[in-house]
């Protein structure tokens, strides 16, 4: 298995896990254990929780992102249109990799209205998470450009 292949296989089944989980989130608000602290630790605001339907919608683009990755490596039966799958992979590159750099940028500082927990999470997990993912897509895209 080439290491683009691996590489795709690794992100794909991080997205799938992380659409999982916000899956999860739609009935309940574990590993938190009330509905504040997982605003607070989520969302960085005590306001309230994502509504479920905004979770379940992030759930499902994160699992069709999973799909896109696996598929345009190899590791997922292909569907679709080859030009629409490849498409479909720049556009989740750009997504993670904003969301990685934008969230370092935006929530970084003091004069973020985050909670510190949210601002210290994002920094150390959130962010990085996605630019590592974000980085993983761009190079499952680039090598698809090449075949």
């Amino acid at each position: 298995m080439g290491a683009v292949r691996v590489t795709g296989a690794a992100v794909a089944g991080v997205l799938a896990a992380t659409g999982a989980l916000h899956a999860v989130w739609v009935v309940t608000p574990w590993p938190a254990r009330t509905p504040e602290e997982f605003a607070d630790t989520v969302v960085g605001t005590g306001d309230g929780v994502p509504p479920a339907a905004a979770c379940a919608a992030v759930a499902g683009l994160l699992g069709a992102a999973a799909y896109l990755v696996g598929a345009e490596t190899g590791v997922l039966p292909k569907a679709g249109p080859t030009w629409v799958r490849r498409q479909g992979v720049r556009a989740v590159a750009g997504v993670l990799l904003a969301r990685g750099a934008g969230g370092l940028t935006v929530f970084g500082g003091r004069m973020s209205e985050r909670s510190e927990r949210f601002r210290r999470l994002n920094a150390r997990y959130y962010s990085p998470l996605c630019l590592a993912l974000g980085t993983g897509t761009a190079v499952v895209a680039a090598a698809a450009v090449r075949e």
